[in-house]
């Protein structure tokens, strides 16, 4: 994945966190490997459509993995073409990235940052969780492995940005055959304290849902997730509900440039012809 993101890296923290309980250790660890090779990964970059939905608002983005990280076009508001006047302000926003690089360091950075924290996450859960193997199931690729994963009661977390971990239980699939994870369900079984609970409260019932999918020539991505948790974020009460849904995929040349990414985006051609797996073909 050229430019990791940290909800796809929970798939990887996760596995981390189950790998030393695994009955069937041989598939944990091989998934586990595939999924870091996928976060490292910077020679498969691609193109494709973003619809984020949440209770207020629907948007579609075209998005182009790069070198200097991503860059996005807004091409929906509701489900609806954008107006004269909101495109106006989005072909302003590119040409605000064109003549000011700076912005775009400064977007790749939080990016980067984004990713390191949630590398942090990776290396220091050794240990997380505890699961069990409920067997082989059918899904919508192939035949998949089931677990459940529940909190390791000696596992001490490290640092607020593990605490989440230790009320988090569900259900995790493995592709069999390509030793990928297909399908992450989690939910909080109780309420997770920040900071002694001074700087905030995740409440006991959020939850979220990951689905990977092969977008094509073995190219895994996350094609679905869904967040909804209701959180106390120092003296606010905030709700996320969140659903992502990513489709159209399309590679692009490894080491492409912002400046010419934004230049296929203002171009407007067509994504391809979709194959069954969502990817599209040039």
């Amino acid at each position: 994945m050229p430019v990791p993101q940290a909800k796809s890296l929970i798939l990887v923290f996760l596995l981390t966190g189950v790998l030393s309980q695994a009955q069937d250790a041989g598939l944990v660890q091989r998934a586990l490997a595939n999924e870091v090779r996928a976060a490292d990964d910077t020679q498969h970059p691609m193109r494709y459509h973003l619809r984020k939905s949440s209770p207020r608002l629907t948007t579609t983005k075209e998005i182009f993995e790069t070198a200097d990280g991503a860059v996005a076009r807004l091409i929906s508001v509701n489900d609806a073409p954008l107006s004269s006047a909101d495109e106006q302000r989005e072909q302003a926003r590119l040409d605000q990235l064109l003549s000011d690089p700076g912005k775009q360091r400064h977007r790749k950075q939080s990016q980067d940052q984004d990713t390191a924290r949630a590398l942090k996450v990776l290396r220091s859960l050794p240990n997380a969780f505890l699961y069990e193997d409920i067997g082989e199931a059918q899904g919508s690729g192939g035949k998949v492995e089931k677990y459940t994963y529940k909190p390791n009661p000696n596992f001490d977390p490290p640092d607020l940005e593990t605490q989440v971990l230790t009320q988090m239980a569900g259900e995790l699939w493995i592709d069999r055959n390509e030793a990928r994870v297909t399908r992450l369900e989690g939910r909080l079984q109780d309420d997770v304290d920040f900071g002694w609970g001074i700087l905030g409260r995740l409440y006991k019932g959020g939850s979220i849902l990951l689905v990977q999918a092969d977008v094509g020539d073995h190219q895994w991505r996350l094609v679905h997730f869904d967040m909804k948790m209701s959180a106390r974020v120092v003296f606010k009460t905030k709700v996320f509900d969140t659903t992502e849904d990513e489709s159209q995929f399309v590679a692009v040349p490894a080491g492409l440039r912002y400046q010419k990414a934004i230049a296929m985006l203002r171009d407007g051609r067509p994504s391809g012809t979709h194959n069954k797996s969502g990817l599209a073909t040039k």
